[in-house]
C-alpha cells in the first residue's frame, strides 16, 4: 500500500507531467486563461487518460510485448487514444447534449494531447496493474492540479499591472517556470 501511495505522489507532484515532464504544454498554455476552461479540460483529460491506459497497458503487456512487436507501441497507442476520444465524443453527444456542448473543443483537443500518450508509454515500465493505475491516476490529477493552479494565477495576473513587454505569453511562461521550480523542490519527497 505504501508503494502505491509513493507511485501516486511521485506521478502527481514530484514528477508532474506538465511542469517537469513538459508534456501537455499546448493545452497548459492555451486553455489556462480561465479557471473554468482549465477545469473542463482537466476533467476531460483525467477521464480520457485513465480509460486510455486501461486499454493501452493490456494491449502492450499481453499483445505487443509477447508478440515481440513492442516497437509499434507509439502508433498503436495513438490509434487507440484517437479512437477512444471519438467514441467518447459520440457517446456524450448522444446521451448528454448539454455536457457535449459544455465540453466543446476540449474533447478534440485531447486527441492531440501528448500528456495522454506520454502517460500511456510511461506506465508500460510497470508490470503490476495497481502500480499502473496509481501512476496513471496520479499523473492525471497532477495534470489537473497544474492546470487549475496555473489558470488561477493567470486570472490574477490579468488584473495586475504587468509591464507591457511581459503581458500575455511572456508572463505565462515566466509563471510556468516558477511553478516548475516549486514542483522540482519536491524531488526529495519520495
Amino acid at each position: 500500500m505504501i508503494e502505491i501511495l509513493k507511485i501516486f505522489i511521485d506521478s502527481m507532484l514530484v514528477n508532474n507531467i506538465v511542469l517537469l515532464g513538459f508534456l501537455g504544454i499546448c493545452s497548459f498554455l492555451g486553455v489556462s486563461t480561465k479557471t473554468k476552461n482549465a477545469a473542463g479540460m482537466s476533467a476531460a483529460v483525467v477521464v480520457v487518460m485513465i480509460v486510455s491506459v486501461l486499454i493501452t497497458w493490456p494491449l502492450y503487456e499481453f499483445v505487443l510485448k509477447p508478440a515481440g512487436i513492442s516497437y509499434i507501441q507509439t502508433i498503436a497507442f495513438i490509434l487507440v487514444i484517437a479512437s477512444l476520444v471519438q467514441i467518447i465524443e459520440m457517446f456524450i453527444k448522444k446521451t448528454s447534449p448539454g455536457l457535449y456542448s459544455g465540453l466543446g473543443i476540449f474533447l478534440p483537443l485531447i486527441t492531440t494531447n501528448c500528456a495522454i500518450l506520454g502517460t500511456a508509454i510511461k506506465v508500460t515500465k510497470y508490470t503490476n496493474f495497481t502500480h499502473v493505475m496509481a501512476a496513471t491516476i496520479g499523473t492525471a490529477f497532477g495534470y489537473a492540479l497544474a492546470m487549475i493552479i496555473f489558470s488561477a494565477i493567470r486570472e490574477r495576473l490579468i488584473k495586475n499591472d504587468v509591464p507591457k513587454p511581459f503581458q500575455g505569453v511572456p508572463i505565462a511562461l515566466i509563471t510556468a517556470g516558477i511553478m516548475a521550480f516549486a514542483f522540482s523542490g519536491l524531488q526529495g519527497l519520495i
